[in-house]
């Protein structure tokens, strides 16, 4: 038997191909395009057969009779039992444009190609999109009574298979399969499609919940989805089967799920937390579409919106189906599949395996280049405070990944010893000495900078000054506040907006802030540093927002506690669990590869959190720690003396992780 097959290179295609190459004898011809002709040997090699058996049509859908020379269309006349057309465009990202050219136009030219060639039996591969969203029960021998199909995929999908209902001349058949999936067995699947625009979503719940929290998911319409394995062996079969012209099939699952839920079937998969509560998405259904319209049709709400769509990987259109109205009868497939031991599985016992093929094969972050070297190699980062300490553990991994990296500090002799460090490691650093303390050294820093650099690409404002003294031991030093203020924030603010300027010329660049944990939990003996600290949050909030549509983006680190010079004059931190300067380093990489908006620890948001929902709870929580720990020598003054710690304090120390007493 010789079958003639459209869109072979494809998800379904493919695996048809294969599943005909099956039955004896078969000999299938398929149509390519000639600059995919190096896919020959490979489809060959995935079918195991012979160029006997599997013969290349080289022609283009879009063109009359497919494109295809007089000689190919000589030798296949009357030579073609089955006509196979799957080739579509399967995707609701795509434009109206292309979508219009091949699945319309595509369409009529494969009908009129079938015709010439005097097939046997036409079989159209369409979709359940060809019902548009039709409210209710839609059955096989239903075509006109399709509604709201004005979206280009649902629309060119009802508009081909009309081509096939009118204009076909040759006995055809219509299939309509419903959402497609990966391969029950196995899970392969060739893209993200449908369900699959969920996954990265799951993924992120399970990263940031633990399995046992309850969470929240969306309870909309009924959504249909079939294995591409179910689909193959259900055309194949009823193609097969002896019958008149004009029938339909629903190659879809007759359970049918609503999308809450798929979506908890798969995050079970997915060993995510479970969604015990489901919101209905229907509640939106109130908002007229006039309404909805005209929002969309405000620019600043069609940013938020997409920049929400973007951030969970769901396409723009995806909230139009979620509602999804549509279920399907399927009756007549089920009844010509009868005894074939054909049926379609539940998606239950099968979603692990999709998933695990995503995971390890379409994850979109397996194809990006998430390495610091993939980010900074070739660009020029200043690392603020970089002679020592976290800046300096910083700058040794933005070198060595290949960066211009630049270092300031105050001390020559260290900045001095930092570059031999540097070079006795196989890369360098660039140091300039400068107190970026001092506005006009600040000043003149930046024009160095960018006389010598045009600028910087990656900015870490990581110089900072740290003072540990209660406030009533600060009556008469305000110039602690005063110097803490003028380095953490005017000094950094002073290097910041002087570089902005060139970043904003080239529309790129990335400011890295290192905060601390302190502003957000408001740490009692550290009222200037987590002052100066909290100005500068508040100034890069506003930034952040200024500078959002000019290609520059803002890090704001909420840093535990890190064993550094810093924090040597206090004696009782050597027996705090601290961060090492190289995992903190590691922090400031992450920043600058994601370029999220800001970095924090679980404790750190679990104490801003009190102070948000239960303040006077977490000032008491704080004000006890700060009766248990007592002011450190070097704030009273007293040289060579030790403080004492209570067992209570610690057992606390051991609790609370990073965090500034």
């Amino acid at each position: 038997m010789h079958y003639f097959v459209t869109g072979a290179t494809g998800f379904i295609g493919k695996r048809l191909v294969k599943k005909l190459l099956e039955r004896k004898g078969s000999v299938v011809h398929y149509l390519i395009r000639q600059e995919s002709a190096g896919k020959v040997t490979g489809l060959r090699e995935y079918w195991g057969v012979s160029t006997a058996r599997a013969v290349p049509v080289y022609g283009d859908l879009t063109a009359k009779k497919l494109g295809v020379s007089a000689d190919a269309v000589k030798a296949l006349k009357g030579q073609i039992d089955h006509f196979y057309h799957l080739a579509a465009v399967y995707d609701l990202e795509a434009d109206a444009e292309s979508q219009i050219a091949v699945n319309i136009d595509g369409t009529r030219n494969t009908v009129e190609f079938a015709r010439t060639i005097g097939a046997g039996h036409f079989h159209h591969v369409s979709s359940i999109a060809a019902a548009g969203l039709y409210e209710g029960v839609f059955r096989e021998d239903m075509f006109e009574e399709a509604e709201n199909y004005e979206h280009p995929y649902f629309m060119t999908k009802h508009e081909s298979e009309k081509i096939v209902r009118t204009e076909c001349k040759l006995p055809w058949t219509v299939y309509r399969p419903a959402a497609v999936v990966g391969d029950s067995r196995t899970g392969e699947m060739d893209k993200i499609d449908g369900p699959y625009y969920f996954f990265k979503l799951i993924q992120r719940m399970r990263q940031i919940l633990p399995p046992w929290m309850p969470s929240v998911g969306l309870e909309g319409g009924r959504i249909n989805i079939v294995p591409v394995d179910f689909v193959v062996d259900a055309l194949d079969h009823i193609s097969h089967q002896k019958r008149s012209s004009g029938a339909c099939f629903h190659l879809v699952d007759p359970m049918g799920y609503r999308v809450g839920d798929v979506l908890d079937i798969l995050s079970k998969a997915a060993h995510a937390p479970k969604m015990n509560l489901f919101i209905n998405a229907a509640l939106m259904g109130f908002i007229p579409k006039s309404v909805k319209k005209g929002l969309m049709a405000l620019a600043p709400v069609r940013r938020v919106y997409r920049a929400v769509m973007q951030d969970l990987g769901l396409p723009e259109d995806m909230m139009t189906f979620v509602n999804y109205p549509t279920r399907f009868d399927c009756r007549d497939t089920l009844a010509a599949l009868k005894g074939s031991g054909i049926a379609c599985p539940n998606l239950k016992d099968y979603a692990w395996r999709l998933w695990d093929y995503w995971e390890r094969h379409l994850d979109p972050d397996l194809h990006i280049d998430r390495s610091l070297k993939g980010t900074v190699a070739g660009k020029v980062v200043l690392v603020t405070g970089g002679s020592s300490g976290i800046g300096l553990a910083a700058a040794h991994k933005f070198a060595e990944a290949g960066a211009v990296t630049i270092i300031c500090g105050r001390d020559q002799d260290k900045l001095d010893e930092a570059c031999k460090e540097a070079k006795d490691k196989g890369y360098q650093f660039i140091a300039y000495p400068a107190d970026i303390a001092d506005m006009a050294d600040a000043d003149r820093f930046v024009k160095l900078l960018i006389e010598n650099h045009g600028g910087v690409d990656f900015l870490i404002n990581n110089a900072g000054r740290s003072i540990r003294r209660a406030i009533e031991g600060s009556y008469d030093r305000f110039h602690d506040f005063e110097r803490t203020m003028q380095l953490n924030y005017f000094g950094c603010l002073r290097v910041t907006m002087g570089l902005l300027p060139g970043m904003v010329a080239k529309r790129k660049g990335h400011v890295v802030n290192i905060s601390s944990i302190g502003v957000l939990t408001n740490a009692p003996r550290f009222s200037a540093y987590v002052a100066s600290k909290a100005a500068l949050d508040a100034w890069t909030r506003c930034a952040s927002s200024e500078f959002a549509d000019q290609g520059i983006s803002f890090t704001t680190i909420n840093m535990p506690l890190v064993r550094t010079p810093m924090i040597a004059p206090t004696q009782i931190y050597k027996n705090v669990p601290t961060l090492s300067p190289e995992e903190a380093a590691d922090m400031i990489a992450q920043a600058c590869i994601f370029k999220p908006v800001r970095i924090a620890t679980r404790l750190g948001v679990t104490g801003q959190v009190l102070h948000a929902f239960v303040p006077r709870i977490a000032q008491i929580v704080m004000n006890t720690s700060f009766r248990m720990f007592p002011d450190s020598s070097a704030a009273k003054g007293e040289k060579g003396a030790k403080s004492q710690l209570s067992p209570e304090a610690v057992a606390m120390q051991q609790m609370m992780r990073g965090i500034h007493f």
